[in-house]
């Protein structure tokens, strides 16, 4: 990108360098990056009418059926010698139907109805665009816009397939307003059945819904959705952008899905790729006009050598065009609420994060590493989601701790509304893995939970699909694994394993929500402490499905232990949604004591209490609070519907002191047993937030 002029303006940058002055010394990187912004919008309004017509070009591009049924089909390969359109239509004749070449790069062809004035091509029949190259090479390609491609049985390859229905589904319900507080779901319907098979778009409306409303989560992320030829990749190797993957169903099963979940109050966001794309050809985007960039940088930039994939060049004004495009597509047609950006890490540096530690050091953000085509492009994404739909969500996925990430493009930040607290997840099995109870660094899990950067938010997670995946292990299974197949029966007395793995596992998911961050996130099947890891049908493991499902079936078993984690996830999130923590600032720390193993901190007028020491219950433990009144349980993970023992008497009042303690103007004295968290309110707390 060319260089903007010095004396960029950036409205509230002010604001962002009062807030962290440290950022002051890099104001000519913002300045610049800002510049490159305006530019781009102003052309996009120069050029193409501004940022709603541009993003709308899913209107134009791929095939467009006109009020008079005639189609227009409209592509972009610069380097194609010539293209021809074949399919069920003219059976399959390769040279009938052949693209008229207009400026830049563009290539269209106009299909007459039919005598009986129908569409040339009927609905859910097959196409291919056939491209000749300048070297003689006869190429067959899915156009990049498809909206449906389907993969027969017994084949590899993808097919495009015309999605035109003569009754296209009509969304009933409104958009839900934005939650406050972010509780979020992380769903693969693919996964989302009991049985070894890959489930339905219909399996996840009828049977997981309730469930996710159950459990008091009122945000779903669904991963793989986007196609993706290779089932295995867990959605993250896209060969098609527009096209709803048609393994689960139908597109208009998919717009039912989103639409009963509103029908819900729950938002809906889909895991977006927009980091890379797959190295397919025949049926994706690599060498769509037969050369080795088109969409992408050519080698070496615009491959990813971790990922085996392609990069995006994002200083083209076509693939702005078709990625820009794509948000608006998942937006307005299938209606989600917004979008977690994967691969953010990879996006903004030329390094793509490989064999960088990020120490924290502010240069590390900036200067020569930072690819600032594709920085650009997410502020712009962010920019134009945020102006067309407000209560728009977005999430980054970067490891990196880029600074300014979530504070908006008026500031001179890219403008995400949140980061996935990375670092959490990996404390967590850290600590799993080489720490016995008693050598647990109280201080160190506290630091973890609370080292974000002030002002930007975080979801919170002590795991998700990346700790679901076989060669990483679950909570539970680092917990439990050499006892959940003998003794989750609740007919049985609880195993030192089983008592153990059950209290941790629900005081560390509330503890990562109370302090971790302003939204939360559970990967599916997790809130149970799902017995198995997750591994997709490959050759390594003779295309299985075993691994490739959710045991829903484990909660409807009444005597198993599960159906009690599954209770406390419940309660968690229900005491949440009424006392609204993650919506309220961070939490004040008044006690984090190494020797007892206590923690104590308020968030949003609510106290919470944990007690992680394995075998040291404590009586008249004084506790910090700062509003005096009368304190009640409203969540205790030692109750016996949760797997607890039932130490605590839920009819008790705590009344504070006028007692000064670990800074805070009054304390109270509780009793808390050995590995118990207990979240407590003030009576006399009007609560409505």
């Amino acid at each position: 990108m060319a260089e903007p002029e010095d004396n960029v303006t950036i409205p509230e940058l002010s604001c962002l360098l009062q807030m962290d002055p440290y950022l002051k010394s890099y104001e000519k990187d913002f300045k610049r990056r800002y510049g490159l912004l305006e530019k781009q919008l102003h052309l996009l309004q120069e050029v193409e009418g501004g940022i709603d017509q541009f993003t709308r070009s899913y209107k134009t591009f791929g095939v467009q059926r006109q009020p008079d049924n005639r189609l227009f089909f409209t592509e972009w390969a610069p380097a194609a010698e010539a293209l021809f359109l074949t399919g069920d239509f003219n059976d399959w004749d390769k040279f009938s139907h052949r693209y008229t070449k207009k400026e830049y790069g563009k290539w269209e062809l106009i299909l007459p109805p039919k005598h009986d004035g129908s569409p040339a091509v009927d609905h859910n029949t097959k196409l291919k665009v056939v491209v000749h190259t300048k070297e003689g090479k006869r190429l067959y390609r899915i156009s990049p816009w498809a909206k449906y491609v389907t993969r027969h049985e017994k084949s590899v390859i993808y097919d495009w397939v015309h999605w035109d229905p003569p009754q296209p589904y009509v969304h009933v319900h409104p958009r839900p307003e934005k939650p406050r507080s972010l509780r979020i779901y992380e769903s693969h319907v693919g996964i989302a059945s009991p049985e070894g098979k890959i489930a339905s778009y219909t399996n996840f409306t009828t049977n997981v819904l309730p469930r996710i409303k159950d459990l008091g989560y009122n945000c779903i992320q669904m991963m793989a959705v986007m196609e993706h030829a290779y089932y295995a990749s867990f959605g993250y190797q896209i060969t098609s952008f527009f096209a709803a993957s048609s393994r689960y169903g139908t597109p208009d099963e998919l717009k039912e899905l989103i639409d009963v979940a509103h029908s819900l109050g729950i938002v809906v966001l889909l895991d977006v790729v927009h980091s890379h794309a797959s190295k397919n050809t025949e049926d994706g985007l690599n060498q769509f006009d037969g050369s080795d960039s088109c969409f992408f940088h050519s080698p070496p930039r615009g491959e990813h050598s971790m990922w085996d994939s392609r990069l995006f060049n994002y200083s083209s004004w076509e693939v702005l065009r078709f990625l820009l495009s794509n948000l608006r597509w998942w937006m307005e047609e299938y209606r989600f609420d917004g979008f977690r950006f994967d691969g953010v890490t990879s996006m903004l540096y030329h390094h793509h994060g490989i064999g960088s530690g990020f120490s924290g050091d502010y240069s590390e953000y900036f200067g020569l590493q930072v690819d600032e085509d594709s920085l650009v492009y997410l502020m712009l994404a962010n920019h134009i989601l945020h102006t067309l739909y407000p209560d728009c969500i977005t999430i980054a996925e970067d490891v990196s701790g880029m600074p300014a990430l979530c504070r908006g493009v008026a500031e001179g930040g890219l403008g995400f509304d949140y980061r996935l607290a990375m670092a959490i997840p990996d404390k967590w099995i850290q600590i799993l893995k080489e720490l016995k109870d008693e050598d647990w660094n109280i201080g160190n899990i506290v630091h973890t939970l609370t080292n974000r950067r002030y002002g930007e938010k975080c979801i919170a997670y002590a795991e998700s699909h990346d700790q679901a995946l076989v060669g990483d292990k679950t909570l539970a299974f680092w917990l439990m694994d050499k006892e959940m197949y003998t003794n989750m029966s609740s007919l049985i007395p609880m195993t030192y394993v089983i008592d153990r793995g059950i209290q941790l596992h629900k005081m560390i998911r509330l503890l990562t929500q109370g302090l971790g961050g302003e939204g939360y996130l559970n990967f599916i099947g997790n809130e149970f402490g799902h017995p198995e890891w997750l591994d997709f049908p490959r050759e390594g493991n003779n295309q299985s499905y075993h691994y490739a499902r959710r045991q829903f079936n484990l909660l409807d078993t009444d005597h198993l232990r599960y159906s009690q984690l599954y209770a406390f996830d419940r309660d968690m999130n229900r005491t949440e949604d009424k006392y609204g923590w993650l919506a309220a600032p961070p939490a004040y720390i008044s006690t984090k004591h190494e020797e007892d193993k206590v923690i104590v901190f308020e968030r949003g007028n609510v106290l919470f209490i944990f007690n992680f020491h394995p075998t040291k219950s404590f009586q008249d433990y004084r506790v910090a609070v700062e509003p005096a009144g009368k304190y009640k349980i409203k969540l205790d993970s030692d109750e016996a519907q949760y797997g607890g023992h039932g130490r605590l008497d839920h009819g008790t009042e705590f009344f504070t002191e006028a007692q000064p303690y670990n800074g805070r103007s009054n304390s109270m004295q509780v009793y808390i047993p050995c590995r118990t968290a207990i979240v407590l309110a003030n009576e006399e707390i009007d609560y409505c937030y």
